[in-house]
C-alpha cells in the first residue's frame, strides 16, 4: 500500500523546460539559456484558480501558468502579457507535469460520451452554453432531446 508521503510526493515535482526560440519573439540570443522551472499544480492551486477564474477561460490558463512558474516567478499581469503561443506552450507543460493533460484517446472517448453528445446537440439547437446545460436536470435534458427528435 502507498503511504501518505507517497501520495503527496508529486506535489513537490518540478521540471526545467526549454522554451523554443521561436516562441520568444527574438528576445533571447540563440545560445542563451531558455529554460524555465515549473512546479506541479496542487489541489489547492486548482481550487484557487477555479474560484478566481469563474468568468474567464483565458484567466484560467494565465493563473495555471503563473502558479506553476517557479523560476522566473512572474505576476499575473506579467503572464497575461505573454504572447499566446508561449502561454499555450507553458500551459501544455504545466498540464503534463501536473497530470491533467488528456491524450488524443481520452478526448476521442469523451466526445463519444452520450452526455457530451447530448450537450453538443442542445448547444447547437438552442445556443445554450455548457454552464446552462449543466444546470439542467437529466429529465430536462431528455425532454429537450425528445423534442428535437420529434421536430
Amino acid at each position: 500500500m502507498l503511504s501518505p508521503a507517497d501520495l503527496l510526493a508529486g506535489a513537490d515535482a518540478v521540471r526545467d523546460v526549454e522554451v523554443p526560440t521561436g516562441l520568444l519573439g527574438g528576445a533571447a540570443a540563440p545560445d542563451a539559456d531558455r529554460r524555465v522551472r515549473l512546479k506541479s499544480l496542487t489541489v489547492d492551486d486548482l481550487r484557487l484558480i477555479s474560484r478566481a477564474s469563474r468568468t474567464s477561460d483565458e484567466l484560467t490558463a494565465v493563473l495555471m501558468v503563473q502558479r506553476s512558474l517557479v523560476e522566473p516567478a512572474l505576476t499575473v499581469p506579467e503572464v497575461a502579457r505573454m504572447p499566446v503561443g508561449l502561454l499555450q506552450f507553458l500551459l501544455r507543460e504545466v498540464s503534463d507535469l501536473s497530470g491533467i493533460s488528456a491524450s488524443a484517446e481520452d478526448v476521442a472517448r469523451a466526445i463519444e460520451d452520450p452526455l457530451a453528445q447530448a450537450s453538443f446537440r442542445l448547444s447547437q439547437a438552442f445556443g445554450w452554453t455548457p454552464e446552462e446545460i449543466g444546470r439542467l436536470t437529466m429529465g430536462e435534458v431528455l425532454t429537450h432531446l425528445q423534442l428535437l427528435k420529434s421536430a
